[in-house]
């Protein structure tokens, strides 16, 4: 097994990825410094669907895009990877949430 060198530049950019999905509203929930990757979690946005539907009844149906949008897409919780790979090159993967 070959051991991984990480160059501080490359240990930067790792951080400096987590810290701006951190101040977008992500929370750390697993994380290993030995094999340097780091699993985020954000809650889906809250839908208000008694408000929509008022939208939907007054737009005439148009805003049913919208709401179904929200419903489906905002509503959900994102869950992503970052890590550093073999090459040492820093990425971000999203993850199925079971």
């Amino acid at each position: 097994m070959k051991k991984q060198f990480i160059n501080q530049e490359r240990l930067y950019t790792f951080t400096k990825v987590i810290a701006n999905k951190i101040q977008k509203g992500f929370v750390v929930v697993e994380q290993n410094d030995a094999m340097p990757f780091t699993v985020l979690y954000k809650e889906g946005k809250k839908v208000n669907h008694t408000l929509n539907f008022a939208i939907c009844c007054v737009t005439l149906g148009m805003w049913s895009l919208p709401w179904l949008y929200m419903s489906k897409v905002t509503s959900k919780g994102k869950k992503v990877l970052v890590a550093i790979d073999e090459d040492g090159v820093v990425f971000q993967e999203k993850c199925y949430l079971g």
